[in-house]
């Protein structure tokens, strides 16, 4: 959890309660403002919420290139060890007809 969403909570708890207690004491401004702090609140938490998916399809992201990157090395590895051993039996082709 992120410090927006965090805040956005609390946001929304305080705005709740300001709200409420406008609205038993007969409050009106109070009451509103419980309202427009709990929307504040709302607003936060969703671009809390919104910043934690972008840096999880980051991470996402990032792991599978690197896992991409791992499998071509590994696939050049292999091909260059198959064509070291294909140099190899033909020189060895070479010797072995080339003999005196």
């Amino acid at each position: 959890m992120n410090k927006e969403q965090v805040s956005g909570k609390i946001d929304q708890a305080v705005g709740k309660a300001k709200q409420s207690v406008g609205e038993a004491v007969g409050n009106e401004k109070l009451a509103n403002k419980g309202l427009i702090d709990q929307t504040k609140g709302a607003v936060k938490e969703t671009w809390g919420d919104a910043k934690a998916a972008v840096q999880q399809i980051h991470e996402s992201h990032k792991e599978a290139a690197a896992e991409k990157a791992d499998h071509t090395r590994n696939k050049v590895s292999q091909s260059i060890e198959e064509t070291k051993e294909q140099v190899k039996d033909k020189i060895e082709g070479f010797k072995e007809r080339h003999k005196a």
